[in-house]
Order: structure tokens, then C-alpha cells, then sequence
């Protein structure tokens, strides 16, 4: 019986030179984890390909989607794979046409990466070729964007057949570009920073800034469930969670109105920083985009940044809202992040904020209350949250206290 697996294709990956086969073997432990809940009997390597066979040897559409939404495929093919049996090649390539949909043109990309097989790939294009011509005589082929492209590889004794192929989502393997921490929060645009990050191939550590106990814990399992909508990608193995509400009510005392947020952003920065020293982390995360909100000005971005020596990354920055809706829907968070939940982002706000904050007024205002005694002390509250998520996530050795109510009992740590 001809067996049917997954071909997963990589593109970023084929140009790292000597650093190539580093990349590969962190996608097939990626793609291992991805895929637990699947029949998988193994995920491996083959030429320019990787490989995942099912222990039934048939490969289904499920599998195929979520083998698409590990970060660092380029394309995931359902292929049928064969022996070097012509007859046997050429009937999976008729199979694989038939099940393609509805087209009208059509053609045949047939290479040879084995010298075992005796057949150049131009004889191999013109024998399934006319295979095909003859079993499919209404259609016609078009070498040049036909609908459907039939592909048959030869390579290590098999040859793989193929037309069904849909596009992952690109990028990096998750834990081939260090650590970062994400400041994340239960609205749209942080989730779809945090996911373009892991995209480039970085671990994800989120910090979730909660409005408790000034405001309810909502927010803190809405960013639970927006985790758990990002599982696929295999980007986070921690949360961090800080309640920030009774401080915000000290900044606000304290400071000028038009200035508070700039001082909230300033602390949860600090906060994040600490936390990226635990953690080893090199970068900051965040969802501004350039203009959107007051405290999104290059004057303001700039006074908060001012609070922090480690590097801010913006992968939002120059997106309107629309292009971050539709990608917040594409990874399955907008419906998430619109539910209505009173967090620190909405607590304590002035009513007309700053927007060309003078790094003067603004470090006038931060030493105007004790902000050393208020991260240290905030430091001391920091809960976490475990996600068995991510296989590159190693944990600090130094913890701080669990969630009390969210974090799985398995993680605790006495």
C-alpha cells in the first residue's frame, strides 16, 4: 500500500550555511512537540526536506495544518511515498491530481535527487506527464502558473508525490534566537507582538501587568486564554503576572496627571527588565504601533525607554490597526482579546494624557515618589504561570511564587 506522510518545507532554514543542520534539529523537536497528540512514528530529515510518517502511514489534512502552524515551515505537502516503481509513482501522481480540487491547467515538476534511480528529471517530467495527459484528457498543460503543479521528488530510494501543499507561517524555529520578554496584555496588538517575535525564532517569556486587586483577575485568564490560542506555535513556556493595581493608585497620587501613564509604562518596564535578568532574556516585547495611542509618540516611547539599558523590540510599529486585527485573527486571538476585562491598562487614566512628554518634566515626576521601594516591592508579588508549551523554555533557577489559582499543580515549587 502506497503510504501517505507529511513533507515539511523550510526556506530561511536552507540558507544558514554551516549552522543549517542547528536550525533543522530545533524544528524537528518543535514539530515532535507540535504533534504529541498525533499517531506521529517519527519526525526526521531527508534531503532538503523533513519528514513526518504516521505510525498508520497515513498522513491526514489535520496533521497538515498544524505541522503549518509551527514557526519555520515554509509549506507542509501531503505526499504519497512510493518505492522507484514507475507504474506505482505514476499512479500516486494520478491520485494526487485527482484530489486536488478544481483546476484546468496543470503541469509536472519532477526532480532527481538520487543516483539510483536511472531516469533524468526531464525524462521523469515527460513519462508522469503524459501519464497524466492521458488520465486527465479534459485539462490542459501550462508551463507557466498552471492552477495545479503536480510535484514527484525522488530522493534516498522513494519518490515522493505530491499537489496537495499549504503554506505555513514561515520565519524561525522557536529557541534559535535567544530569550525575550513580552509585555502582554489581555487586548489585540501585544498577543500578535508576541507571536511575530516567536516568529524569528525567539522564546517567549510574557509579564502580564494585572489591575488586582484594584480591579478583578479577568485579564489574567483571558492572557491564559490567548496562550493557550498561540499553543500551536510553541512560543511560551512562562507567564509572568504582576499585580500593578494598588501602585497605580500611589503613581497617581503622586504624579501629574498628564504624566501617568508614562509613569505606569516606566515601572512595567523596569519590572520587565528584572525579569529579562532572570530569565537571561536580551530584549524587550511590546505592541506599540507608532501614533496610535498618546502614549505611542516618539517623545513618549522615547522618556519610557529612557528607564531601561536592555533593547525594546516594536514589531508593530509601523502597522495600522487593520493589519494587526487581521493578524490577530489569523492567529486566532482577536475573538480573545475583545472580550471586555478591567485591567491596569484602563485603571487610573488621566483624561488628557501627555503626547511630547520633556524627558525634564518626566524624570521630575519619577523622583516625585519612591519608584525604587515600588519595583522592589513589586518584585517580591510576582507570580508565574507554567505552559508546557514550548521544548527550548528552560526556567530560571531562582523562582519567584506561583499563581496561586493558575499555575498547574505539576509546576509547583515548594
Amino acid at each position: 500500500m502506497t503510504e501517505r506522510v507529511c513533507l515539511v518545507h523550510y526556506h530561511e532554514i536552507g540558507l544558514k550555511g554551516k549552522n543549517r543542520s542547528t536550525f533543522e534539529n530545533q524544528l524537528v523537536t518543535n514539530l515532535r512537540r507540535a504533534l504529541r497528540h498525533f499517531p506521529v512514528a517519527g519526525v526526521s530529515r531527508i534531503s532538503g526536506y523533513l519528514l513526518v510518517e504516521t505510525t498508520d502511514k497515513q498522513a491526514t489534512e489535520e496533521l497538515q495544518r498544524a505541522v503549518a502552524q509551527v514557526p519555520g515551515v515554509a509549506r507542509a505537502s501531503l505526499a504519497y511515498r512510493c518505492g522507484l516503481d514507475e507504474q506505482e509513482f505514476c499512479n500516486a501522481a494520478v491520485k494526487a491530481l485527482g484530489e486536488a480540487g478544481n483546476f484546468t491547467t496543470f503541469k509536472v515538476h519532477a526532480r532527481r535527487s538520487s543516483t539510483v534511480y536511472p531516469r533524468h528529471s526531464i525524462e521523469l517530467n515527460q513519462l508522469v506527464g503524459a501519464v497524466l495527459c492521458e488520465n486527465f484528457p479534459d485539462k490542459k498543460v501550462q508551463m507557466h502558473d498552471p492552477d495545479m503543479t503536480v510535484y514527484v521528488h525522488v530522493v534516498q530510494g522513494n519518490a515522493y508525490v505530491y499537489a496537495a501543499s499549504i503554506r505555513g507561517v514561515g520565519g524561525l524555529p522557536v529557541g534559535t534566537a535567544g530569550k525575550v520578554v513580552s509585555l502582554l496584555s489581555s487586548g489585540i496588538d501585544s498577543p500578535v507582538a508576541t507571536w511575530m517575535v516567536g516568529r524569528r525564532g525567539a522564546t517567549v517569556i510574557p509579564v502580564h501587568f494585572s489591575g488586582r486587586p484594584m480591579t478583578s483577575d479577568t485579564s489574567e485568564y483571558l492572557c491564559q486564554d490567548i496562550i493557550e490560542a498561540l499553543e500551536s506555535a510553541g512560543l511560551i513556556g512562562r507567564m509572568y503576572v504582576v499585580p500593578f493595581g494598588e501602585h497605580q493608585r500611589e503613581i497617581s497620587l503622586a504624579v501629574p496627571q498628564a504624566l501617568r501613564i508614562i509613569m505606569y509604562r516606566r515601572v512595567m518596564y523596569i519590572i520587565a527588565q528584572k525579569i529579562a535578568e532572570l530569565e537571561g532574556a536580551k530584549a524587550l516585547v511590546t505592541g506599540e504601533s507608532l501614533g496610535q495611542v498618546a502614549s505611542q509618540t516618539l517623545d513618549n516611547i522615547a522618556a519610557v525607554n529612557e528607564a531601561v539599558t536592555i533593547p525594546v523590540l516594536r514589531p508593530l510599529i509601523g502597522s495600522d490597526k487593520q493589519e494587526i486585527i487581521r493578524r490577530a485573527q489569523d492567529i486566532n486571538t482577536f475573538d480573545i482579546s475583545t472580550q471586555t476585562a478591567p485591567d491596569c491598562c484602563t485603571l487610573f487614566m488621566p483624561r488628557r494624557p501627555e503626547t511630547h512628554a520633556r524627558i525634564r518634566e518626566v524624570l521630575e515626576a519619577w523622583n516625585s515618589f519612591n519608584h525604587d521601594e515600588m519595583i522592589e516591592n513589586l518584585m517580591q508579588h510576582i507570580e508565574y504561570i507554567d505552559f508546557n508549551q514550548c521544548p527550548s523554555y528552560k526556567p530560571p533557577k531562582v523562582l519567584p511564587a506561583r499563581h496561586k489559582e493558575l499555575a498547574p499543580a505539576e509546576f509547583v515549587t515548594d
